[in-house]
């Protein structure tokens, strides 16, 4: 029997210290609530809960971005909404004008109105922002200038090899190319044709007897005066036609967790002039000069619609009706926009809430489990603590030797 060493009481020791190490980190997990408190509890677990979080933390940050987006669609859309109910209020207006019951008078009266209707147009466009950002006059964001259409006047450039002219400006939806032909109608006549694809080509209906004009996409054709020859094979002429276009706002919103996922929002100059009832719209509406005086200063303004007669107003009613179908083509898209943004949130949070599922397996703790492991941990614990106190007692039996 040895007394310098107690092996017994070492090892008893050693797995007393081993159960107390494993019983505070037990303790650590059942307090914390977390199976992984460091990067030793599991290092592969670490990097990819760490992974999740950050893609987690991105999907939340997304969703509030995209309620930030509504919010933003819904202020531009409510200043819209009122944009609308002013159109419709000079809609009637030059309804009312055009009724020769008016006098010259009355008729003034009216374009008061009309003019003062103009300006809160344009001041709603201008002062409409979102966090400090101006969301209807084409200022903010990232800018597209505004594209002019297409002019056309008589000249033999129009379209030189079919001798066809055309005059007035191409106002469609979309960029398009117009090609021309004049191809051999069979019976020793010419007959012209027009194609929007190259390829399926209709012939051209021409009016009247003297002028010989037909109207294709907004524009006006004017036919040659002597046909071109086409004994050799067709003539044609292709003519690219721009859309004018009022200039426009993109927002970029970032709509996902990672690099470029992204939507542009794009929101038009929805100012007077790109509403086509200004002066200042290239020509569009019917202008009226007025001159404003004070008693010291002249100053001319210009209104882009004029009621002064009966025909004026007619006018002016067409020009109202397509600023009014621009706006409800604008609000339409923000509607659309405001939808898809809404799918997009509840997209967002449908996988934020599985991948938080996926992050809580790998990183929390089972308590249930965890707490089967405490209690046994606590129990060898206590019995590693009696044991030992047992160890150190067998070296006082070589005292009865000493006897």
């Amino acid at each position: 029997m040895r007394i310098n060493h107690n092996i017994s009481a070492l090892n008893t020791y050693r797995q007393l210290s081993i159960n107390n190490s494993m019983a505070a980190k037990s303790l650590e997990k059942l307090s914390s609530g977390l199976r992984i408190n460091r990067a030793g509890d599991d290092a592969a677990g670490l990097a990819i809960s760490e992974k999740m979080r950050g893609q987690i933390r991105g999907l939340e940050m997304a969703s509030r971005n995209a309620q930030d987006g509504i919010s933003m669609i819904q202020t531009a859309e409510g200043a819209l909404n009122e944009v609308h109910s002013i159109l419709q209020r000079m809609r009637e207006l030059a309804i009312q004008a055009g009724n020769d019951t008016n006098t010259s008078s009355d008729r003034e009266e009216i374009q008061k109105e009309i003019n003062q209707l103009t300006s809160e147009i344009n001041r709603i466009a201008n002062t409409t922002e979102f966090n400090t950002q101006k969301l209807l006059n084409a200022t903010a964001g990232k800018v597209t200038a505004a594209v002019s259409a297409s002019t056309f006047s008589n000249d033999t450039t129009s379209a030189a090899n079919t001798g066809i002219t055309l005059d007035g400006t191409y106002t469609g939806t979309s960029d398009i190319t117009l090609t021309l032909q004049a191809v051999d109608d069979g019976s020793g006549g010419v007959k012209y044709q027009y194609s929007t694809d190259g390829t399926n080509f209709t012939d051209i209906t021409w009016v009247g007897t003297t002028t010989q004009t037909a109207t294709i996409l907004g524009l006006t054709l004017t036919k040659p005066s002597s046909d071109p020859d086409v004994s050799s094979g067709d003539v044609t002429d292709t003519i690219n036609l721009t859309a004018a276009k009022p200039a426009y706002s993109s927002f970029s919103m970032q709509i996902g967790a990672n690099e470029n996922q992204t939507m542009t929002l794009d929101l038009s100059d929805m100012r007077a002039a790109a509403l086509g009832i200004s002066s200042s719209s290239g020509g569009t509406g019917f202008t009226s000069t007025l001159t404003v005086t004070d008693g010291t200063n002249n100053t001319a303004v210009e209104y882009a619609l004029d009621v002064s007669t009966a025909a004026n107003a007619g006018n002016a009613v067409t020009v109202i009706q397509r600023a009014i179908d621009r706006v409800s083509a604008e609000r339409s898209k923000l509607g659309a926009y405001q939808n898809r943004l809404e799918h997009t949130i509840n997209n967002l949070g449908t996988a934020a809430e599985n991948l938080t599922a996926a992050e809580s397996r790998i990183r929390d703790v089972d308590m249930a489990q965890e707490m089967m492991e405490f209690t046994k941990l606590n129990i060898l614990q206590q019995a590693a603590t009696a044991m030992l106190a047992q160890a150190n007692q067998m070296p006082q039996a070589v005292l009865q030797l000493l006897r």
